[in-house]
Protein backbone atom coordinates (compact mmCIF):
# COMPACT_ATOMS: atom_id res chain seq x y z
CA UNK A 1 0.00 0.00 0.00
CA UNK A 2 1.55 3.35 -0.72
CA UNK A 3 -0.45 6.92 0.01
CA UNK A 4 -1.84 8.48 -3.20
CA UNK A 5 -0.56 11.38 -3.34
CA UNK A 6 3.51 9.42 -3.45
CA UNK A 7 2.46 6.57 -5.79
CA UNK A 8 3.45 8.89 -9.32
CA UNK A 9 6.73 9.74 -7.08
CA UNK A 10 7.76 6.04 -6.42
CA UNK A 11 6.50 4.76 -10.04
CA UNK A 12 9.22 7.82 -11.12
CA UNK A 13 11.99 7.59 -8.48
CA UNK A 14 13.22 4.10 -7.51
CA UNK A 15 14.54 6.22 -4.40
CA UNK A 16 10.82 6.60 -3.21
CA UNK A 17 10.01 2.80 -3.11
CA UNK A 18 10.81 3.06 0.45
CA UNK A 19 6.98 4.80 0.34
CA UNK A 20 5.60 1.51 -0.23
CA UNK A 21 6.82 0.47 3.13
CA UNK A 22 4.09 0.34 6.22
CA UNK A 23 7.19 0.46 8.66
CA UNK A 24 8.55 3.56 7.42
CA UNK A 25 5.34 5.41 6.61
CA UNK A 26 4.58 4.82 10.12
CA UNK A 27 8.23 6.04 11.08
CA UNK A 28 7.20 9.08 9.13
CA UNK A 29 3.86 9.50 10.38
CA UNK A 30 5.65 9.99 13.82
CA UNK A 31 8.24 12.31 13.28
CA UNK A 32 5.56 14.86 11.08
CA UNK A 33 3.09 15.09 13.81
CA UNK A 34 5.80 15.36 16.54
CA UNK A 35 7.34 18.00 14.41
CA UNK A 36 3.21 19.73 13.58
CA UNK A 37 2.74 19.96 17.59
CA UNK A 38 5.96 21.49 18.26
CA UNK A 39 6.16 24.01 15.57
CA UNK A 40 2.11 24.75 16.14
CA UNK A 41 1.48 24.31 19.91
CA UNK A 42 2.91 27.70 21.07
CA UNK A 43 0.15 29.65 18.71
CA UNK A 44 -2.71 27.06 19.70
CA UNK A 45 -1.68 27.86 23.06
CA UNK A 46 -1.24 31.57 22.77
CA UNK A 47 -4.62 31.50 20.84
CA UNK A 48 -6.36 29.27 23.70
CA UNK A 49 -5.14 31.99 26.38
CA UNK A 50 -6.59 34.54 24.44
CA UNK A 51 -9.55 33.08 24.21
CA UNK A 52 -9.77 31.60 27.77
CA UNK A 53 -8.78 34.13 29.89
CA UNK A 54 -9.48 32.41 32.73
CA UNK A 55 -8.38 29.21 31.94
CA UNK A 56 -10.10 26.07 32.68
CA UNK A 57 -13.14 25.92 35.19
CA UNK A 58 -11.57 23.85 38.41
CA UNK A 59 -14.33 21.64 39.91
CA UNK A 60 -15.47 22.59 43.45
CA UNK A 61 -15.35 19.40 44.72
CA UNK A 62 -12.33 18.30 43.31
CA UNK A 63 -8.33 18.55 45.16
CA UNK A 64 -8.47 22.12 46.37
CA UNK A 65 -4.02 22.43 45.65
CA UNK A 66 -6.15 22.63 41.55
CA UNK A 67 -7.44 25.70 42.75
CA UNK A 68 -4.50 27.23 43.36
CA UNK A 69 -1.46 25.17 40.83
CA UNK A 70 -4.54 24.54 37.71
CA UNK A 71 -6.20 27.62 37.83
CA UNK A 72 -5.95 29.79 34.62
CA UNK A 73 -4.20 26.95 32.26
CA UNK A 74 -6.10 27.12 28.99
CA UNK A 75 -8.08 23.87 27.92
CA UNK A 76 -9.39 22.42 24.50
CA UNK A 77 -5.30 21.36 23.76
CA UNK A 78 -6.74 18.40 22.11
CA UNK A 79 -7.49 20.53 18.81
CA UNK A 80 -3.15 20.84 18.63
CA UNK A 81 -3.55 16.85 19.08
CA UNK A 82 -6.27 16.33 16.31
CA UNK A 83 -4.45 18.53 13.83
CA UNK A 84 -1.02 16.73 14.35
CA UNK A 85 -2.51 13.39 14.03
CA UNK A 86 -4.97 14.11 11.05
CA UNK A 87 -2.63 16.05 8.87
CA UNK A 88 0.08 13.29 9.20
CA UNK A 89 -2.23 10.49 8.71
CA UNK A 90 -3.66 11.74 5.48
CA UNK A 91 0.19 12.81 4.32
CA UNK A 92 1.44 9.09 4.91
CA UNK A 93 -1.72 6.62 5.18
CA UNK A 94 -3.38 4.95 2.08
CA UNK A 95 -6.62 7.25 1.37
CA UNK A 96 -8.02 3.75 -0.33
CA UNK A 97 -8.05 2.38 3.01
CA UNK A 98 -11.50 2.29 4.67
CA UNK A 99 -10.21 1.06 8.22
CA UNK A 100 -8.36 4.57 8.46
CA UNK A 101 -10.87 6.91 7.26
CA UNK A 102 -13.22 5.30 9.78
CA UNK A 103 -11.11 5.18 12.81
CA UNK A 104 -10.29 9.07 11.63
CA UNK A 105 -13.44 9.89 11.43
CA UNK A 106 -14.47 8.55 14.68
CA UNK A 107 -11.43 10.08 16.57
CA UNK A 108 -12.56 13.35 15.06
CA UNK A 109 -16.12 12.98 15.82
CA UNK A 110 -15.39 12.66 18.96
CA UNK A 111 -13.00 14.87 19.50
CA UNK A 112 -16.14 17.40 17.97
CA UNK A 113 -18.26 16.39 21.04
CA UNK A 114 -15.87 17.02 23.19
CA UNK A 115 -15.08 20.21 21.94
CA UNK A 116 -18.88 21.38 22.44
CA UNK A 117 -18.34 20.06 25.93
CA UNK A 118 -15.30 22.31 26.94
CA UNK A 119 -17.16 25.37 24.86
CA UNK A 120 -19.90 24.92 27.19
CA UNK A 121 -17.71 24.79 30.02
CA UNK A 122 -15.96 27.49 29.41
CA UNK A 123 -18.80 30.05 28.52
CA UNK A 124 -21.07 29.00 30.86
CA UNK A 125 -17.72 29.22 33.11
CA UNK A 126 -18.33 25.86 35.19
CA UNK A 127 -17.11 22.36 35.42
CA UNK A 128 -20.05 20.29 33.56
CA UNK A 129 -20.63 21.41 30.10
CA UNK A 130 -22.77 18.88 27.85
CA UNK A 131 -25.48 17.52 29.33
CA UNK A 132 -24.52 13.92 29.65
CA UNK A 133 -27.44 12.28 27.84
CA UNK A 134 -27.05 14.56 24.96
CA UNK A 135 -22.82 13.70 24.96
CA UNK A 136 -23.78 9.89 25.66
CA UNK A 137 -25.87 10.24 22.56
CA UNK A 138 -23.76 11.79 20.17
CA UNK A 139 -21.07 9.46 21.20
CA UNK A 140 -23.77 6.89 20.40
CA UNK A 141 -24.15 7.77 17.01
CA UNK A 142 -20.58 8.12 16.31
CA UNK A 143 -19.68 4.69 17.13
CA UNK A 144 -22.69 2.95 16.02
CA UNK A 145 -22.12 4.26 12.20
CA UNK A 146 -18.53 3.12 12.47
CA UNK A 147 -19.19 -0.21 13.58
CA UNK A 148 -21.71 -1.08 10.95
CA UNK A 149 -18.59 0.22 8.36
CA UNK A 150 -16.58 -2.14 10.39
CA UNK A 151 -18.75 -4.95 9.84
CA UNK A 152 -19.37 -4.35 6.34
CA UNK A 153 -15.86 -3.81 5.45
CA UNK A 154 -14.20 -6.46 7.55
CA UNK A 155 -14.53 -10.19 5.86
CA UNK A 156 -17.14 -13.41 6.93
CA UNK A 157 -16.24 -14.86 9.88
CA UNK A 158 -15.06 -12.06 11.33
CA UNK A 159 -17.44 -9.02 10.23
CA UNK A 160 -19.62 -9.92 13.50
CA UNK A 161 -17.42 -12.44 15.58
CA UNK A 162 -15.31 -11.70 18.94
CA UNK A 163 -11.96 -12.93 19.28
CA UNK A 164 -10.89 -14.16 22.82
CA UNK A 165 -7.11 -13.62 23.92
CA UNK A 166 -5.16 -17.16 24.57
CA UNK A 167 -7.17 -18.56 22.22
CA UNK A 168 -5.66 -19.90 18.45
CA UNK A 169 -8.66 -20.30 16.42
CA UNK A 170 -11.63 -19.01 19.22
CA UNK A 171 -14.73 -17.17 17.49
CA UNK A 172 -17.77 -16.35 19.36
CA UNK A 173 -20.40 -15.31 16.34
CA UNK A 174 -22.16 -12.13 18.25
CA UNK A 175 -24.46 -11.88 15.26
CA UNK A 176 -26.13 -8.00 15.38
CA UNK A 177 -25.04 -7.56 18.63
CA UNK A 178 -21.49 -7.54 17.54
CA UNK A 179 -22.41 -3.28 16.33
CA UNK A 180 -24.08 -2.63 19.69
CA UNK A 181 -20.79 -4.48 21.31
CA UNK A 182 -18.26 -2.48 19.41
CA UNK A 183 -20.17 0.73 19.77
CA UNK A 184 -19.95 -0.19 23.64
CA UNK A 185 -15.98 -0.51 23.41
CA UNK A 186 -15.50 2.60 21.48
CA UNK A 187 -18.09 4.83 23.62
CA UNK A 188 -16.31 2.92 27.19
CA UNK A 189 -12.50 3.69 26.13
CA UNK A 190 -13.36 7.05 25.32
CA UNK A 191 -14.52 7.87 28.80
CA UNK A 192 -12.43 5.89 30.35
CA UNK A 193 -9.77 7.89 28.90
CA UNK A 194 -11.65 11.08 29.73
CA UNK A 195 -12.18 10.12 33.81
CA UNK A 196 -7.84 9.54 33.71
CA UNK A 197 -6.84 12.66 32.14
CA UNK A 198 -6.77 14.92 35.42
CA UNK A 199 -3.43 15.43 36.33
CA UNK A 200 -0.87 17.00 34.36
CA UNK A 201 0.47 14.14 31.70
CA UNK A 202 -1.25 11.44 33.53
CA UNK A 203 -3.57 10.13 30.14
CA UNK A 204 -1.21 11.24 27.49
CA UNK A 205 1.25 8.91 28.47
CA UNK A 206 -0.90 5.78 28.46
CA UNK A 207 -2.47 6.73 25.52
CA UNK A 208 0.62 7.04 23.67
CA UNK A 209 1.63 3.35 25.35
CA UNK A 210 -1.48 2.06 23.82
CA UNK A 211 -1.08 3.68 20.39
CA UNK A 212 2.29 1.98 20.00
CA UNK A 213 1.21 -1.33 21.09
CA UNK A 214 -1.77 -1.13 18.97
CA UNK A 215 0.51 0.03 15.74
CA UNK A 216 2.27 -3.42 16.57
CA UNK A 217 -0.85 -5.24 16.62
CA UNK A 218 -2.50 -3.65 13.33
CA UNK A 219 0.54 -4.74 11.56
CA UNK A 220 0.61 -7.79 12.59
CA UNK A 221 -3.27 -8.64 12.30
CA UNK A 222 -2.97 -6.78 8.76
CA UNK A 223 -0.26 -9.40 7.34
CA UNK A 224 -1.49 -12.96 6.73
CA UNK A 225 2.18 -14.26 7.39
CA UNK A 226 2.64 -12.52 10.65
CA UNK A 227 -0.60 -13.62 11.81
CA UNK A 228 -0.30 -17.08 10.21
CA UNK A 229 2.92 -16.98 12.55
CA UNK A 230 1.64 -16.01 15.83
CA UNK A 231 -2.06 -17.93 15.73
CA UNK A 232 -4.29 -14.44 15.56
CA UNK A 233 -6.74 -13.68 13.51
CA UNK A 234 -5.66 -11.81 10.01
CA UNK A 235 -7.82 -8.85 9.17
CA UNK A 236 -6.76 -7.57 6.04
CA UNK A 237 -6.19 -3.98 5.79
CA UNK A 238 -5.73 -3.02 9.33
CA UNK A 239 -1.95 -2.83 8.91
CA UNK A 240 -2.65 0.54 7.33
CA UNK A 241 -3.59 1.79 10.89
CA UNK A 242 -0.22 1.14 12.06
CA UNK A 243 0.34 4.47 10.34
CA UNK A 244 -2.39 6.03 12.29
CA UNK A 245 -1.35 5.22 15.59
CA UNK A 246 2.41 6.21 14.60
CA UNK A 247 0.21 9.85 14.04
CA UNK A 248 -1.22 9.24 17.81
CA UNK A 249 2.03 8.30 19.29
CA UNK A 250 3.75 11.52 17.38
CA UNK A 251 1.28 13.99 18.15
CA UNK A 252 0.91 12.71 21.76
CA UNK A 253 4.43 13.34 22.13
CA UNK A 254 4.33 16.84 20.98
CA UNK A 255 1.68 17.50 23.62
CA UNK A 256 3.29 16.18 26.54
CA UNK A 257 5.90 18.78 26.04
CA UNK A 258 3.44 21.50 26.62
CA UNK A 259 1.63 18.83 29.09
CA UNK A 260 3.96 17.79 31.43
CA UNK A 261 3.56 19.17 35.27
CA UNK A 262 3.17 22.20 35.26
CA UNK A 263 1.11 22.01 32.11
CA UNK A 264 0.84 24.80 29.70
CA UNK A 265 -2.27 23.57 28.51
CA UNK A 266 -4.95 20.64 29.18
CA UNK A 267 -6.42 18.59 26.56
CA UNK A 268 -9.99 18.87 27.69
CA UNK A 269 -12.39 16.37 26.48
CA UNK A 270 -11.77 17.86 22.96
CA UNK A 271 -8.60 15.35 23.43
CA UNK A 272 -9.25 12.99 25.72
CA UNK A 273 -12.75 11.81 24.15
CA UNK A 274 -11.57 11.57 20.99
CA UNK A 275 -7.90 9.84 21.92
CA UNK A 276 -10.03 7.29 23.68
CA UNK A 277 -12.89 6.79 21.08
CA UNK A 278 -9.80 6.21 18.71
CA UNK A 279 -8.24 3.67 20.28
CA UNK A 280 -11.75 1.58 20.78
CA UNK A 281 -12.21 2.18 17.60
CA UNK A 282 -8.54 0.51 16.51
CA UNK A 283 -9.34 -2.53 19.19
CA UNK A 284 -12.72 -3.65 16.93
CA UNK A 285 -11.07 -2.89 13.51
CA UNK A 286 -8.06 -5.16 14.85
CA UNK A 287 -10.52 -7.83 16.65
CA UNK A 288 -8.58 -6.96 19.93
CA UNK A 289 -11.39 -5.70 22.21
CA UNK A 290 -11.01 -7.65 24.54
CA UNK A 291 -7.08 -6.81 24.62
CA UNK A 292 -7.72 -3.35 25.12
CA UNK A 293 -8.73 -3.60 28.46
CA UNK A 294 -5.37 -5.47 29.30
CA UNK A 295 -3.17 -3.18 27.26
CA UNK A 296 -5.61 0.11 28.85
CA UNK A 297 -6.31 -1.60 32.00
CA UNK A 298 -4.76 1.76 33.83
CA UNK A 299 -8.17 3.21 32.25
CA UNK A 300 -10.39 0.64 33.31
CA UNK A 301 -8.90 0.81 36.55
CA UNK A 302 -9.89 4.74 36.61
CA UNK A 303 -13.71 3.55 35.62
CA UNK A 304 -13.99 1.04 38.00
CA UNK A 305 -12.85 3.15 41.04
CA UNK A 306 -15.35 5.69 39.86
CA UNK A 307 -18.29 2.88 39.56
CA UNK A 308 -17.49 1.57 42.81
CA UNK A 309 -17.73 4.64 44.51
CA UNK A 310 -20.94 5.44 43.01
CA UNK A 311 -22.37 2.27 43.74
CA UNK A 312 -21.24 2.42 47.66
CA UNK A 313 -22.21 5.53 48.02
CA UNK A 314 -25.76 4.88 47.16
CA UNK A 315 -26.29 1.61 48.48
CA UNK A 316 -24.61 2.54 51.91
CA UNK A 317 -23.71 5.90 52.04
CA UNK A 318 -20.09 5.35 52.76
CA UNK A 319 -16.75 6.15 49.85
CA UNK A 320 -14.30 3.27 48.89
CA UNK A 321 -11.79 5.70 48.49
CA UNK A 322 -11.28 9.36 49.66
CA UNK A 323 -12.17 10.84 46.17
CA UNK A 324 -13.03 9.38 42.66
CA UNK A 325 -11.36 8.70 40.16
CA UNK A 326 -8.63 6.67 41.80
CA UNK A 327 -5.73 9.26 40.71
CA UNK A 328 -7.98 12.01 43.44
CA UNK A 329 -7.64 9.67 46.19
CA UNK A 330 -4.05 9.22 46.02
CA UNK A 331 -4.00 12.83 46.34
CA UNK A 332 -6.36 13.19 49.12
CA UNK A 333 -3.59 10.87 50.58
CA UNK A 334 -0.81 12.82 50.19
CA UNK A 335 1.10 11.59 47.41
CA UNK A 336 2.47 14.41 45.28
CA UNK A 337 1.38 14.97 41.47
CA UNK A 338 4.64 13.63 40.08
CA UNK A 339 4.59 10.43 42.18
CA UNK A 340 1.26 9.55 40.95
CA UNK A 341 1.42 10.39 37.13
CA UNK A 342 5.27 8.65 37.22
CA UNK A 343 3.43 5.55 38.97
CA UNK A 344 0.41 5.09 36.93
CA UNK A 345 2.65 5.34 33.71
CA UNK A 346 4.46 2.48 35.28
CA UNK A 347 1.46 0.48 35.91
CA UNK A 348 0.48 1.31 31.92
CA UNK A 349 3.60 0.07 31.04
CA UNK A 350 3.06 -3.11 32.92
CA UNK A 351 -0.10 -3.73 31.59
CA UNK A 352 0.80 -3.29 27.77
CA UNK A 353 3.22 -5.58 28.33
CA UNK A 354 0.80 -8.17 29.87
CA UNK A 355 -1.33 -6.69 26.88
CA UNK A 356 1.19 -7.77 24.06
CA UNK A 357 2.00 -11.31 25.90
CA UNK A 358 -1.28 -12.24 24.72
CA UNK A 359 -0.48 -12.07 21.30
CA UNK A 360 2.07 -15.41 21.57
CA UNK A 361 -0.19 -17.37 24.93
CA UNK A 362 -2.22 -19.11 22.84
Amino acid sequence: MLPLLLTPLADMFSAFNLFRYLTFRTGGAVITALAIAFLMGPAVIGWLKAKQREGQPIREDGPESHLLTKKGTPTMGGALILLALAVSTLLWADLRNLYVWTVLLVTCGFGLIGFFDDFLKLTKRNAKGLPGRLKLAGQLAVSLAAALMFAWISEDPLSTSLTVPFFKALLIDLGWFFIIFAALVMVGSSNAVNLTDGLDGLAIVPVMIAASCFALIAYLAGNAVFANYLQIQHVPGTGELAVLCGALVGAGLGFLWYNAPPAMVFMGDTGSLALGGGLGAISVATKHELVLAIIGGLFVLETVSVIVQVLSFKLTGKRVFRMAPLHHHYEKKGWAESTIVIRFWIIAVVLAIAGLSTLKLR
